[in-house]
C-alpha cells in the first residue's frame, strides 16, 4: 500500500501554506495603504471563488458556485489577476519595511503566475479522476466536509449551491467537446475511471445518495416543520439535479468522449502540450528548473536511496535483491497485523503519542487548531490517498488526516506509517497550515493561499526527522519511509518522462515497481495521477531538497549558534512563498544569527 499525499481542497488549484511567529510581528511600520489593497485583494477574490472561501470557514459565499471553466468567467479572471498586478506596481518596494517586501515578492510572483496560465486552454481538460468539482461537491454534500449544516440557512444555502452545478456540468461537456476538435483530450486510461466516479452517484432512492447524509444527520434545533420541509427539498433536487446532472456527464464520458479520448500518456503528444507542461512545472515548483533538470536530479535521487535501501535489506539479513525484498515486505503476512478499521486508527494516534516528547525540542509554537484521524469516507476512498484536510482559521473546525482503509486485514505497516504521519498530519501539514491559518498579522492571501513547492517540501521535509523524533527505530518502518522517500524521487523521473519523453503508462508503472515497495494497483493510481495533473508531484521533491539544504548550510555557517527549533520557526512563521524568496528571507535570518 501507498499513499501520495495530496491536501484536498474545494479549489484545487489551491494548496494550502503556514506559519507563525514566536510572537505575533507588530503591524508598526507597516504600510497601511498596502495592507488595505491585500485585504481588498482577498475579499475580491473570495467573490470570485467561493468555495474557497467556504474550505477556509467564511460562510458568505455558501450558497454560490461560480461556472469558473466558463469563457465569461475566464476572462473575468484574467482581468482580476491583470488589475491586481498592475496596482500592486504603484507601491515603491523600496519604500516597504522587510514584512511589506515580503509579501509584495510574494505576491507579485503569485499574480504572474496566474496570468500565465491563460496563455493555455487548460478548461479544455475540466477535470480528471482526482482533482474534480464533481468529487468535490460529493464532499461537501455528503455533510462531512467544509460545507456547514447547523442552520436551516445552511441547508437552503447548499440547495442553491447544488442547483448551479449542473450549469458548471454543461460548460464542462462543452469544454470536453473543445478539447476534441482541438486535440486536448485526456488519456483513455484517466476517462475509463472518471465513467464508474459518475455512475456511483446515480441512484433511484434518494435516500441511499451521498447528498442526503446532511438530512440524516439534522441538529436537534429544527422543528419537525422545518425536517419535513427540508427532507422533500433534498429529496426533490437530489432525483431533480444530482441524479441527471451525473448521468449526463456518465453518458457524455463513456459514449461520446471515450472513443477520441488518447491512447498517448503525457501532455507533448497534444498540440502545444511541451508548453503547457513546462508552465506546469514552474507553477508547481516555484523554480526556473527545466524539466531535464528536475529528470536529472531525479535518476540520481533513486540511485543515492536505493543504495540506502539495500543496506538495510542486508542488515535484517534478507537473501535476495532488493525486488525481492519489496516482495517479502508487501506480501508476508506478519506485516498486516489487524483485523479493523479502527486499529489502524489507533496505530497512528500511537505514532502521533511516541513522538510528542521529542517534538518539544524541535518546535516551539505549536498550533491551536484541534487534530482528528479519521477513515476516509466509502464513496470516495477506492480512488483516494491518505491526506490531510485543514481546519478552519477559527478553530471550530478541526484538521483532519484522512486514511483511506479498504480492507483493514490487508493494510501494511511497511508502507511508512510512521513517515506518512509526518508528512500528512504532525508535523507536516497540519502544523504548516493551521499555524499560517491561525497567524493573524499575515495578509489574508498569505495565510489562506500557498505554493505547492513550499508546502509540500514542507511535509516531505518532516518525513526527514523520523529518527530525531524518536521514529525509524524498526527497520522496517525506515525501509518504509526511505520507500516514501524514494517514491518521490522516482515522481521526478516518471513525470518528466511522461510528459516530455514519450513513456507510456506502462513503462512508468514498470519503472516505479522496479524501484520501490508498491502494488501494481497502488503504481497504477500514482501513475494515472502525474497523467492527470502534470507536474503537481514534482513539488514535494524540490521543495524539500531546498529546505534541507538551507538547514544544512546554516548548520555549517553558525555552528553551536545554530538552533534547529528556530529554524523551523523561521521556515513556518511567513507562511508559504515560492522558493527563490524563501532562500532570500532565509539568508538574511542566518545572517543575523552570526
Amino acid at each position: 500500500m501507498k499513499k501520495v499525499g495530496i491536501i484536498l481542497f474545494a479549489v484545487a488549484s489551491l494548496l494550502f501554506a503556514s506559519c507563525q511567529n514566536k510572537t505575533e510581528p507588530s503591524s508598526a511600520g507597516k504600510n497601511k495603504d498596502l495592507a488595505a489593497f491585500f485585504d481588498q485583494y482577498y475579499e475580491n477574490r473570495l467573490k470570485l471563488y467561493p468555495l474557497e472561501a467556504t474550505s477556509i470557514g467564511d460562510n458568505r459565499y455558501n450558497d454560490q458556485l461560480p461556472d469558473d471553466i466558463s469563457p465569461a468567467f475566464l476572462a473575468k479572471a484574467k482581468s482580476f489577476y491583470a488589475d491586481h498586478l498592475q496596482k500592486i506596481k504603484s507601491f515603491k518596494r523600496e519604500d516597504l519595511n522587510a514584512e511589506d517586501q515580503l509579501s509584495y515578492d510574494i505576491f507579485t510572483y503569485e499574480m504572474q503566475i496566474a496570468l500565465e496560465s491563460f496563455n493555455y486552454h487548460f478548461e479544455y481538460l475540466p477535470f480528471n479522476q482526482m482533482f474534480a468539482l464533481p468529487l468535490t461537491i460529493g464532499q461537501f454534500g455528503s455533510g462531512s466536509s467544509a460545507q456547514p449544516f447547523k442552520t436551516v440557512q445552511d441547508y437552503q444555502n447548499w440547495l442553491k449551491r447544488l442547483q448551479a452545478f449542473s450549469v458548471w456540468s454543461d460548460t464542462a461537456i462543452q469544454n470536453f467537446q473543445k478539447g476534441v476538435k482541438s486535440g486536448l483530450v485526456l488519456p483513455k486510461a484517466l476517462v475509463l475511471k472518471m465513467i464508474p466516479q459518475m455512475r456511483a452517484m446515480e441512484v433511484t432512492d434518494p435516500t441511499k445518495s451521498l447528498f442526503y447524509g446532511p438530512i440524516n444527520n439534522f441538529p436537534k434545533s429544527f422543528s419537525d416543520t422545518e425536517k419535513s420541509m427540508l427532507k422533500e427539498a433534498y429529496s426533490k433536487s437530489i432525483m431533480q439535479v444530482v441524479v441527471p446532472t451525473y448521468k449526463k456527464l456518465g453518458d457524455y464520458l463513456q459514449n461520446e468522449y471515450l472513443p477520441h479520448a488518447r491512447s498517448t500518456s503525457g501532455y507533448s503528444a497534444m498540440p502545444g502540450g511541451a508548453a503547457m507542461y513546462t508552465y506546469l512545472v514552474k507553477q508547481q515548483t516555484t523554480t526556473n528548473k527545466t524539466p531535464e533538470e528536475i529528470y536529472q536530479l531525479g535518476l540520481s535521487e533513486v540511485k543515492r536511496i536505493r543504495t540506502k535501501m539495500d543496506s538495510i535489506k542486508n542488515s535484517v539479513g534478507f537473501k535476495g535483491d532488493l525486488k525481492a525484498f519489496f516482495e517479502y515486505m508487501k506480501n508476508d503476512p506478519k506485516f498486516m497485523p489487524y483485523k479493523t478499521p479502527q486499529q489502524v486508527l489507533a496505530a497512528f494516534e500511537n505514532i502521533h503519542q511516541r513522538m510528542k516528547p521529542n517534538l518539544k525540542k524541535m518546535f516551539n509554537h505549536v498550533p491551536k487548531t484541534p487534530f482528528e484521524i479519521r477513515q476516509t469516507e466509502a464513496f470516495r476512498a477506492a480512488s483516494a490517498s491518505a491526506e490531510y484536510n485543514q481546519g478552519s482559521a477559527d478553530g471550530t473546525r478541526p484538521g483532519i488526516f484522512y486514511v483511506p482503509i479498504l480492507d483493514a486485514t490487508k493494510f501494511n505497516t511497511t508502507s511508512g506509517m510512521e513517515s506518512l504521519f509526518l508528512h500528512e498530519a504532525i508535523p507536516g501539514h497540519h502544523y504548516q497550515i493551521s499555524l499560517t491559518q491561525e497567524n493573524t498579522s499575515l495578509p489574508k492571501f498569505r495565510r489562506f493561499g500557498g505554493d505547492n513547492a513550499y508546502v509540500e517540501g514542507w511535509a516531505l521535509y518532516c518525513e526527514s526527522l523520523g529518527k530525531e523524533l524518536g521514529l525509524y527505530t524498526d527497520p522496517y518502518q525506515y525501509m518504509g519511509a526511505l520507500g516514501d522517500e524514494i517514491h518521490r524521487a522516482i515522481r521526478l523521473v516518471v513525470d518528466v518522462a511522461i510528459h516530455t519523453k514519450g513513456m507510456t503508462r506502462e513503462q512508468a508503472i514498470k519503472y516505479m515497481m522496479d524501484n520501490e515497495a508498491i502494488s501494481e494497483q497502488g503504481a497504477t493510481a500514482e501513475i494515472e495521477r502525474y497523467m492527470g495533473i502534470p507536474g503537481q508531484a514534482l513539488g514535494y521533491k524540490i521543495g524539500a531538497l531546498k529546505i534541507r539544504e538551507l538547514r544544512t548550510r546554516y548548520e555549517k555557517q553558525l555552528g553551536n549558534k545554530f538552533n534547529l527549533a528556530e529554524f523551523h520557526d523561521q521556515v513556518l512563521k511567513d507562511g508559504s512563498m515560492p522558493l527563490a524568496v524563501l532562500e532570500k528571507k532565509m539568508d538574511s535570518w542566518a545572517a543575523t544569527q552570526k
